[in-house]
């Protein structure tokens, strides 16, 4: 065994470039600023690294009018995974799902209409009387209903909104920040990216009335495909978006915007920013080896670490060949260790800047080795540690 020339440095770090060769004299990119945005609050965020591109008040506590409908919909395709609900099935119209007021798909009290119907008619004409009627199907009341939502908001982060009603009509204590509408965004297309794609529709016709879906970048930008809008008095004109373009997804989020175009011009500078002067790229897989590192008093001599998560990176554009990832272990690893304990730190650095960093997990466990192991092993590191003092 080697053990007792390993480096004594109190950590080990192990250097490497992300690309097989870099020039010490790359080019910078120059990024501007964000565009100035006519908004309450907004975000530009990637959709894989989470990264922020720009950002004004995410936290601040607003209506959110029919974005609620986003967070209606996510209980309801929770329902439908869990086998609890079905497309097919048929839901009597009560006499409140028909009398909600503001924007409605028209269904009729005590006619049953699929839930297929109601989801399209909640989704894409942003129907009140659906989301009620779906809300009183599922919970038995749609007081009970937003109890529910809340409680799937807790479960995906939503730590700051608070749900009072299905539609998004204005009450008391309801309300969202637009860092949550973008955590919602994201939650409905990793969870269910099936159902998401209803978000996509243009237009759905019901009772013999066809309504087109508010959300207007469906039709200027064919990279969109979703989200929401919304529209109170006290709201403003807000609009949740999503676009896709060559394998890059970004989410906007504008809340309190003056007008329905002003929503979707602003949008609209969001993503034009995005997609112009950064690029996401996924770096490492999960679960895939990254280091063998040394490990004393184990049954074997090494083990694998690797990521938990995919990771990916959000960088200005022409900055890839500029990265590089350092690799913290502590230089002292003993077994026992358990499958997926964290063991050390990848740190991911742009010009020399730290832009990432993620835990190093075990791949798989490593048992203790035999007595003789142990008993050697320990001796080496006793003597290692005079080394270590030195330092």
């Amino acid at each position: 065994m080697n053990k007792l020339f390993t480096m004594n440095d109190k950590f080990l770090t192990i250097c490497f470039l992300i690309m097989a060769s870099c020039s010490a004299l790359a080019q910078t990119i120059t990024t501007p600023k964000p565009p100035t945005i006519a908004a309450d609050s907004y975000l530009l965020m990637d959709y894989n690294s989470e990264t922020l591109l720009a950002q004004f008040d995410i936290n601040k506590k607003v209506e959110p009018a029919s974005i609620t409908k986003m967070m209606t919909a996510y209980v309801v395709f929770a329902e439908l995974k869990s086998a609890n609900l079905k497309k097919s099935d048929l839901v009597t119209v009560s006499e409140k799902a028909w009398r909600t007021g503001g924007s409605k798909m028209f269904i009729e009290v005590n006619k049953k209409v699929s839930v297929e119907d109601l989801i399209k008619g909640m989704i894409i004409q942003s129907g009140n009387d659906a989301c009620v009627a779906l809300a009183e199907h599922i919970a038995g009341s749609e007081e009970i209903f937003a109890d529910l939502m809340n409680q799937y908001a807790k479960k995906i982060g939503m730590q700051n909104s608070n749900f009072m009603n299905a539609t998004g009509l204005p009450a008391a204590d309801h309300y969202i920040t637009a860092i949550d509408a973008a955590k919602l965004a994201k939650a409905i297309i990793v969870n269910f990216p099936e159902d998401f794609e209803i978000f996509s529709e243009k237009e759905f016709t019901f009772n013999e009335i066809t309504q087109h879906n508010r959300n207007t970048l469906l039709w200027r930008d064919p990279s969109v495909d979703g989200f929401k809008t919304g529209h109170t008095e006290a709201a403003g004109y807000c609009l949740v978006s999503t676009a896709k373009r060559n394998g890059m997804r970004l989410i906007t989020v504008v809340m309190g915007t003056e007008s329905q175009k002003s929503r979707a011009d602003e949008s609209q500078k969001l993503f034009n920013y995005g997609y112009r002067f950064f690029e996401t790229n996924l770096l490492y897989k999960a679960n895939e080896k990254r280091v063998n590192i040394e490990v004393w008093k184990g049954q074997d001599e090494n083990v694998d670490l690797g990521l938990a998560e995919d990771l990916y990176i959000t960088i200005p554009r022409g900055q890839y060949k500029n990265l590089q990832a350092k690799v913290d272990i502590p230089n002292h690893i003993t077994a026992p260790i358990a499958s997926r304990q964290i063991i050390g730190k990848l740190n991911i650095h742009l010009n020399e800047q730290l832009i990432a960093a993620k835990d190093l997990i075990a791949l798989k466990a490593l048992e203790s080795g035999g007595w003789w192991t142990r008993t050697t092993d320990s001796m080496g590191l006793w003597f290692k540690s005079f080394g270590d003092d030195d330092e």
